[in-house]
């Protein structure tokens, strides 16, 4: 039997950074969305970076002031080349890539395109519901 994917429990409807957005717009859609990451993406959707409220810490302890940052292109601060999963993955091997690798957000790519993400605690979520539904 074929457990739970990813397409079943993606968040398809999520902010996403174009590759000018600044540490402002990335702080803002985090706070609006109560989502602890972005993905930047191209025009045709395709994901480049990652962007997570760490990345955004760490360049503010480096460079000192929130502030100074606000305008600058949060790019440089992002993590490129986002490791990224098929939506017909199943949940628990999904969870296990972002275990191992330390991930908070994990894109779900079809064809190139950005289709949605999944949060860890998303995939702990479906996981539990998953067993603790009876099966019929």
């Amino acid at each position: 039997m074929i457990g739970m994917t990813l397409r079943e429990v993606l968040h398809a409807h999520i902010p996403t950074l174009s590759q000018e957005a600044t540490v402002r717009d990335a702080v803002d859609k985090m706070d609006i969305y109560q989502f602890p990451a972005l993905v930047m993406v191209t025009p045709e959707l395709a994901p480049t970076h990652v962007v997570t409220e760490g990345d955004i810490v760490r360049a503010v302890q480096q460079q000192g002031n929130l502030s100074d940052l606000a305008t600058q292109t949060v790019r440089p601060f992002a993590s490129q080349d986002p490791t990224c999963a098929h939506p017909d993955t199943e949940i628990g091997d999904a969870l296990h890539i972002m275990l191992d690798s330390g991930l908070t957000i994990l894109p779900v790519v079809e064809e190139n395109r950005l289709i949605g993400v999944v949060l860890r605690v998303d995939l702990m979520q479906a996981m539990i519901a998953d067993r603790l539904t009876p099966s019929v």
